[in-house]
Protein backbone atom coordinates (compact mmCIF):
# COMPACT_ATOMS: atom_id res chain seq x y z
CA UNK A 1 0.00 0.00 0.00
CA UNK A 2 1.11 3.31 -1.32
CA UNK A 3 0.71 6.51 0.79
CA UNK A 4 -1.21 9.80 -0.98
CA UNK A 5 1.14 12.18 -1.83
CA UNK A 6 0.40 15.47 1.11
CA UNK A 7 -2.00 17.99 -0.04
CA UNK A 8 0.33 20.58 0.90
CA UNK A 9 2.07 19.73 -1.78
CA UNK A 10 0.46 21.10 -4.56
CA UNK A 11 -0.48 24.18 -2.85
CA UNK A 12 0.11 27.16 -5.00
CA UNK A 13 2.31 28.37 -2.09
CA UNK A 14 4.33 26.77 0.02
CA UNK A 15 2.61 26.08 3.37
CA UNK A 16 3.85 25.80 7.59
CA UNK A 17 4.57 22.03 7.09
CA UNK A 18 6.75 22.94 3.66
CA UNK A 19 8.59 25.37 5.63
CA UNK A 20 9.03 23.11 8.64
CA UNK A 21 10.35 20.33 6.01
CA UNK A 22 13.07 22.72 4.44
CA UNK A 23 16.03 21.68 6.12
CA UNK A 24 15.23 17.80 5.11
CA UNK A 25 14.68 19.18 1.59
CA UNK A 26 18.13 20.90 2.15
CA UNK A 27 20.07 18.04 3.25
CA UNK A 28 18.84 16.37 0.01
CA UNK A 29 19.26 18.43 -2.54
CA UNK A 30 23.42 18.42 -0.90
CA UNK A 31 23.51 14.90 -1.10
CA UNK A 32 22.35 14.28 -4.52
CA UNK A 33 25.03 16.83 -5.63
CA UNK A 34 27.41 14.63 -3.95
CA UNK A 35 26.52 11.48 -5.64
CA UNK A 36 26.21 12.69 -8.25
CA UNK A 37 28.44 11.51 -11.04
CA UNK A 38 30.02 11.45 -15.00
CA UNK A 39 27.41 10.70 -17.11
CA UNK A 40 28.42 7.98 -19.62
CA UNK A 41 27.08 7.86 -23.18
CA UNK A 42 27.17 4.98 -25.99
CA UNK A 43 27.52 5.14 -29.79
CA UNK A 44 25.78 1.40 -29.90
CA UNK A 45 22.27 2.90 -29.51
CA UNK A 46 20.46 6.30 -29.28
CA UNK A 47 19.02 6.57 -26.06
CA UNK A 48 16.02 8.91 -25.13
CA UNK A 49 15.04 9.62 -21.50
CA UNK A 50 11.37 10.69 -21.09
CA UNK A 51 11.31 11.77 -17.22
CA UNK A 52 9.93 14.58 -14.70
CA UNK A 53 10.99 17.01 -12.00
CA UNK A 54 7.47 16.71 -10.64
CA UNK A 55 7.14 13.35 -8.85
CA UNK A 56 4.37 11.21 -10.55
CA UNK A 57 1.64 11.52 -13.08
CA UNK A 58 3.35 13.55 -16.24
CA UNK A 59 2.48 11.44 -19.03
CA UNK A 60 5.86 9.73 -19.48
CA UNK A 61 4.58 6.28 -20.15
CA UNK A 62 2.02 7.53 -22.50
CA UNK A 63 4.57 9.74 -24.77
CA UNK A 64 6.95 7.39 -24.69
CA UNK A 65 4.84 5.03 -26.15
CA UNK A 66 3.86 7.52 -28.81
CA UNK A 67 7.65 8.20 -29.47
CA UNK A 68 7.80 4.87 -29.98
CA UNK A 69 5.22 4.34 -32.73
CA UNK A 70 6.89 7.70 -34.53
CA UNK A 71 9.96 5.71 -34.30
CA UNK A 72 8.54 2.81 -35.88
CA UNK A 73 6.41 4.31 -38.83
CA UNK A 74 10.16 5.04 -39.66
CA UNK A 75 10.95 1.42 -39.87
CA UNK A 76 13.66 1.88 -36.80
CA UNK A 77 13.74 -0.59 -34.03
CA UNK A 78 13.18 0.59 -31.20
CA UNK A 79 12.19 -0.71 -27.40
CA UNK A 80 11.32 1.19 -23.88
CA UNK A 81 13.44 0.64 -21.14
CA UNK A 82 12.34 1.25 -17.35
CA UNK A 83 13.99 0.53 -14.01
CA UNK A 84 12.58 -2.51 -12.34
CA UNK A 85 10.31 -1.49 -8.94
CA UNK A 86 8.03 -3.87 -7.83
CA UNK A 87 4.86 -1.19 -7.37
CA UNK A 88 4.58 -0.58 -11.04
CA UNK A 89 3.97 -3.39 -12.09
CA UNK A 90 0.88 -1.36 -14.41
CA UNK A 91 3.62 0.50 -15.79
CA UNK A 92 5.75 -2.38 -16.63
CA UNK A 93 2.95 -4.51 -18.10
CA UNK A 94 1.37 -1.30 -20.41
CA UNK A 95 4.87 -0.93 -22.07
CA UNK A 96 5.01 -4.53 -22.54
CA UNK A 97 2.21 -4.41 -24.57
CA UNK A 98 3.49 -1.44 -26.83
CA UNK A 99 6.82 -3.07 -27.75
CA UNK A 100 9.63 -5.01 -26.29
CA UNK A 101 10.87 -3.65 -22.72
CA UNK A 102 14.14 -4.31 -20.91
CA UNK A 103 13.68 -3.81 -16.62
CA UNK A 104 16.09 -4.43 -14.85
CA UNK A 105 17.17 -2.67 -11.22
CA UNK A 106 20.07 -1.07 -13.19
CA UNK A 107 19.11 1.15 -15.98
CA UNK A 108 22.52 0.54 -18.02
CA UNK A 109 22.16 -3.32 -17.41
CA UNK A 110 18.59 -3.05 -19.33
CA UNK A 111 20.51 -0.97 -21.56
CA UNK A 112 23.19 -3.60 -22.44
CA UNK A 113 21.20 -6.26 -22.75
CA UNK A 114 18.71 -4.02 -25.59
CA UNK A 115 22.24 -3.05 -27.17
CA UNK A 116 22.61 -7.09 -27.50
CA UNK A 117 19.63 -7.60 -29.06
CA UNK A 118 20.34 -5.28 -31.49
CA UNK A 119 17.52 -2.29 -31.11
CA UNK A 120 18.81 1.27 -32.66
CA UNK A 121 16.76 3.31 -29.93
CA UNK A 122 16.16 2.67 -26.45
CA UNK A 123 13.25 4.82 -24.81
CA UNK A 124 13.73 5.29 -21.05
CA UNK A 125 10.48 5.70 -19.41
CA UNK A 126 11.85 7.59 -16.18
CA UNK A 127 15.57 7.97 -15.22
CA UNK A 128 16.23 11.70 -15.52
CA UNK A 129 17.90 11.49 -12.02
CA UNK A 130 20.31 9.06 -12.92
CA UNK A 131 23.69 9.52 -13.03
CA UNK A 132 25.03 6.26 -14.72
CA UNK A 133 23.90 7.23 -18.46
CA UNK A 134 24.26 10.17 -20.68
CA UNK A 135 20.75 10.51 -22.64
CA UNK A 136 20.88 11.56 -26.53
CA UNK A 137 17.63 13.57 -26.11
CA UNK A 138 16.07 14.27 -22.35
CA UNK A 139 12.38 15.29 -22.66
CA UNK A 140 11.41 16.89 -19.12
CA UNK A 141 7.13 16.15 -18.73
CA UNK A 142 4.61 18.23 -16.48
CA UNK A 143 1.00 17.45 -15.84
CA UNK A 144 -0.58 21.46 -16.66
CA UNK A 145 -3.00 20.88 -13.58
CA UNK A 146 -0.42 20.36 -11.16
CA UNK A 147 2.66 21.38 -12.86
CA UNK A 148 4.56 21.89 -9.94
CA UNK A 149 2.95 22.34 -6.66
CA UNK A 150 4.32 24.60 -4.00
CA UNK A 151 7.59 24.66 -6.63
CA UNK A 152 9.94 22.98 -3.40
CA UNK A 153 11.86 19.94 -3.36
CA UNK A 154 11.15 16.88 -1.59
CA UNK A 155 9.91 16.81 1.34
CA UNK A 156 9.10 19.95 1.28
CA UNK A 157 7.33 19.96 -2.13
CA UNK A 158 6.64 17.25 -4.82
CA UNK A 159 9.79 18.34 -6.98
CA UNK A 160 12.86 15.91 -7.36
CA UNK A 161 15.16 18.39 -8.14
CA UNK A 162 15.06 22.71 -8.17
CA UNK A 163 12.77 23.52 -11.23
CA UNK A 164 15.58 26.32 -12.43
CA UNK A 165 17.22 22.78 -13.40
CA UNK A 166 15.40 23.74 -16.78
CA UNK A 167 18.45 25.75 -17.44
CA UNK A 168 20.06 22.48 -18.29
CA UNK A 169 17.41 20.61 -20.19
CA UNK A 170 16.48 21.21 -24.27
CA UNK A 171 12.62 19.75 -24.08
CA UNK A 172 9.72 20.17 -21.73
CA UNK A 173 6.09 18.28 -22.57
CA UNK A 174 3.21 19.74 -21.07
CA UNK A 175 0.80 17.00 -21.07
CA UNK A 176 -3.17 16.48 -19.69
CA UNK A 177 -6.21 18.48 -21.53
CA UNK A 178 -4.38 21.85 -22.26
CA UNK A 179 -5.17 24.04 -19.32
CA UNK A 180 -3.44 27.23 -18.06
CA UNK A 181 -0.40 26.62 -20.68
CA UNK A 182 0.08 30.14 -21.44
CA UNK A 183 1.30 31.08 -18.06
CA UNK A 184 3.04 27.96 -17.52
CA UNK A 185 5.21 28.79 -21.12
CA UNK A 186 5.56 31.84 -19.99
CA UNK A 187 7.32 30.92 -16.59
CA UNK A 188 9.40 28.00 -18.38
CA UNK A 189 10.64 30.58 -20.71
CA UNK A 190 11.51 32.59 -18.00
CA UNK A 191 14.21 29.78 -16.71
CA UNK A 192 15.11 28.65 -20.10
CA UNK A 193 14.39 31.08 -23.38
CA UNK A 194 16.34 28.64 -25.72
CA UNK A 195 14.25 25.61 -24.25
CA UNK A 196 11.28 23.39 -26.85
CA UNK A 197 8.03 23.29 -25.26
CA UNK A 198 5.50 20.64 -26.77
CA UNK A 199 2.25 19.72 -25.19
CA UNK A 200 0.26 16.82 -25.44
CA UNK A 201 -3.61 15.65 -25.00
CA UNK A 202 -5.11 13.06 -23.87
CA UNK A 203 -8.01 11.08 -26.37
CA UNK A 204 -9.83 8.24 -24.97
CA UNK A 205 -9.81 6.01 -28.26
CA UNK A 206 -13.17 3.96 -27.17
CA UNK A 207 -15.13 6.67 -25.55
CA UNK A 208 -18.07 4.84 -28.12
CA UNK A 209 -17.87 1.87 -26.73
CA UNK A 210 -19.73 3.82 -23.51
CA UNK A 211 -23.10 4.72 -23.12
CA UNK A 212 -23.44 8.66 -22.60
CA UNK A 213 -26.88 8.06 -20.60
CA UNK A 214 -25.81 5.56 -18.40
CA UNK A 215 -24.00 6.93 -15.10
CA UNK A 216 -20.48 6.07 -13.74
CA UNK A 217 -18.46 6.03 -11.38
CA UNK A 218 -14.68 6.44 -12.04
CA UNK A 219 -12.12 5.71 -9.92
CA UNK A 220 -7.80 5.39 -10.65
CA UNK A 221 -4.34 5.27 -8.54
CA UNK A 222 -2.40 7.06 -11.03
CA UNK A 223 -0.25 11.14 -10.07
CA UNK A 224 -3.09 12.55 -12.42
CA UNK A 225 -6.16 11.58 -11.47
CA UNK A 226 -7.87 14.71 -11.85
CA UNK A 227 -6.85 15.11 -15.40
CA UNK A 228 -8.61 11.55 -16.14
CA UNK A 229 -12.29 12.73 -14.59
CA UNK A 230 -11.54 15.85 -16.61
CA UNK A 231 -11.10 13.07 -20.39
CA UNK A 232 -14.45 11.78 -19.07
CA UNK A 233 -16.32 14.37 -18.29
CA UNK A 234 -14.77 16.58 -21.73
CA UNK A 235 -15.96 13.71 -23.35
CA UNK A 236 -19.57 13.79 -22.49
CA UNK A 237 -19.29 10.93 -19.51
CA UNK A 238 -22.24 11.32 -16.88
CA UNK A 239 -19.61 11.08 -13.59
CA UNK A 240 -21.76 10.82 -10.43
CA UNK A 241 -18.86 9.55 -8.44
CA UNK A 242 -15.24 9.28 -8.63
CA UNK A 243 -12.63 7.73 -6.34
CA UNK A 244 -8.66 8.46 -5.84
CA UNK A 245 -6.17 6.55 -5.01
CA UNK A 246 -2.27 6.69 -4.25
CA UNK A 247 -0.16 6.39 -7.78
CA UNK A 248 0.59 2.88 -8.60
CA UNK A 249 -2.12 1.38 -5.84
CA UNK A 250 -2.50 -1.95 -5.11
CA UNK A 251 -6.00 -2.56 -4.80
CA UNK A 252 -6.69 -4.80 -1.88
CA UNK A 253 -10.29 -7.17 -1.81
CA UNK A 254 -11.47 -4.09 0.44
CA UNK A 255 -10.76 -1.59 -2.00
CA UNK A 256 -12.65 -3.36 -4.96
CA UNK A 257 -15.32 -4.64 -2.81
CA UNK A 258 -15.69 -0.71 -1.68
CA UNK A 259 -15.87 0.17 -5.70
CA UNK A 260 -18.59 -2.02 -6.21
CA UNK A 261 -20.37 -0.70 -3.01
CA UNK A 262 -20.29 2.30 -4.13
CA UNK A 263 -21.13 2.34 -7.42
CA UNK A 264 -24.47 0.29 -6.58
CA UNK A 265 -25.33 3.20 -4.56
CA UNK A 266 -25.25 5.29 -7.63
CA UNK A 267 -26.52 2.71 -10.13
CA UNK A 268 -23.45 3.49 -11.80
CA UNK A 269 -21.41 1.71 -13.97
CA UNK A 270 -17.59 1.52 -13.37
CA UNK A 271 -14.75 2.98 -15.53
CA UNK A 272 -11.14 3.28 -14.69
CA UNK A 273 -7.84 3.79 -16.51
CA UNK A 274 -6.23 0.92 -18.37
CA UNK A 275 -2.97 0.92 -16.41
CA UNK A 276 -5.78 0.41 -13.25
CA UNK A 277 -7.79 -2.07 -15.05
CA UNK A 278 -4.24 -4.07 -15.72
CA UNK A 279 -3.64 -4.25 -11.71
CA UNK A 280 -7.28 -5.84 -11.22
CA UNK A 281 -6.31 -9.06 -12.77
CA UNK A 282 -6.56 -11.07 -9.22
CA UNK A 283 -10.32 -9.85 -9.17
CA UNK A 284 -13.42 -10.41 -11.12
CA UNK A 285 -13.39 -7.60 -13.87
CA UNK A 286 -16.40 -8.43 -15.40
CA UNK A 287 -18.02 -5.19 -13.93
CA UNK A 288 -15.42 -2.92 -14.48
CA UNK A 289 -14.79 -1.29 -17.82
CA UNK A 290 -11.35 0.70 -18.77
CA UNK A 291 -10.65 3.64 -21.16
CA UNK A 292 -8.06 3.24 -23.99
CA UNK A 293 -6.30 6.80 -23.82
CA UNK A 294 -3.68 8.69 -26.61
CA UNK A 295 -1.33 11.16 -26.39
CA UNK A 296 -2.19 13.56 -29.06
CA UNK A 297 1.14 15.55 -29.40
CA UNK A 298 0.49 19.33 -30.48
CA UNK A 299 3.29 20.15 -32.46
CA UNK A 300 3.92 16.22 -33.76
CA UNK A 301 5.82 17.40 -36.57
CA UNK A 302 8.73 18.98 -34.15
CA UNK A 303 9.16 16.10 -32.26
CA UNK A 304 9.42 14.13 -35.53
CA UNK A 305 11.44 16.24 -37.48
CA UNK A 306 14.13 16.27 -33.48
CA UNK A 307 13.77 12.38 -33.82
CA UNK A 308 14.95 12.00 -37.68
CA UNK A 309 18.08 14.68 -36.13
CA UNK A 310 18.68 12.26 -33.59
CA UNK A 311 18.90 9.37 -35.99
CA UNK A 312 21.16 10.68 -38.75
CA UNK A 313 23.74 11.66 -36.31
CA UNK A 314 26.30 9.52 -36.08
Amino acid sequence: MKLKKPKFWDYKKPSFFSYLLLPFSTILVLIAKIKSKPKFSNSKIKTICVGNIYIGGTGKTSLAIKIKEILEKKNIKACFIKKFYSDQTDEQKLLSKNGTLFSNLKRITALNEAISKGFEFAIFDDGLQDNSIKYDMEIVCFNNLNWIGNGLTLPSGPLRESINNLKFYENVFLNGNEESLIAIKDQIKKINPNISINSGKYTPLNINEFDKDQSYLAFSGIGNHKTFVDMLKNNKLNIVSDLEYPDHYQYSKKDFEEIIINAKKYNANIITTEKDYLRLENFNRNEILYIKSNLNISDENNLTNKLDKLNEKN
